[in-house]
């Protein structure tokens, strides 16, 4: 059933805000994937902060309009789903990564990052970036370094001391 005008509104509406908010975007073709397999990667998007959606190309190109997406706009053609990352860049990648690796069929087309178009082999990339609690967990063991080893070398000097004491104090009960 085709849609009317104030129903495509609401469809460009919706994929503008959350264009608009999102830190990525992939765009992979979906052709010849069942409905069961899409309602399992829309199951996973949601399990994973991912927005998901199905939407025409000329509306997809006119909810992109205004965002850091636009440049994907040239690359509209065929059946596409466009998947969002809501909580960290890396999200959606990781998504659509590890549903392709068991669904041939799903193909990114097209990779965006902070209003630039990427190489959709730029995925692993992307995937593989650290979540926001992962990137503060390094960051606080790289800062932590320098400060335990201080401490450690600052432990040592007396426990040479100790271990000299009791070599001599072992030196004099055998003589």
């Amino acid at each position: 059933m085709p849609l009317n005008l104030e129903q495509k509104k609401a469809i460009v509406a919706e994929v503008n805000d959350v264009a608009s908010s999102a830190l990525s975007a992939i765009a992979a073709e979906y052709r010849g994937l069942t409905v069961e397999q899409m309602t399992q990667l829309r199951r996973d998007a949601r399990n994973g902060g991912v927005y998901l959606r199905v939407v025409r190309n000329t509306l997809a190109k006119r909810a992109l309009d205004d965002t850091d997406f636009a440049c994907m706009q040239e690359g509209m053609t065929g059946p596409l789903v466009l998947a969002f990352s809501q909580e960290d860049p890396g999200s959606a990648a990781r998504v659509i990564k590890d549903f392709a690796k068991e669904h041939k069929l799903l193909e990114v087309k097209m990779v965006s990052i902070g209003g630039k178009l990427l190489a959709p082999g730029d995925i692993d990339a992307l995937a593989t970036m650290p979540t926001y609690d992962q990137a503060i967990s390094m960051l606080m063991a790289v800062m932590k370094a320098p400060v335990e080893k201080l401490a450690r070398t600052m432990n040592e000097v007396p426990g040479k001391l100790v271990r000299t004491v009791a070599a001599i104090k072992d030196a004099k009960e055998a003589a």
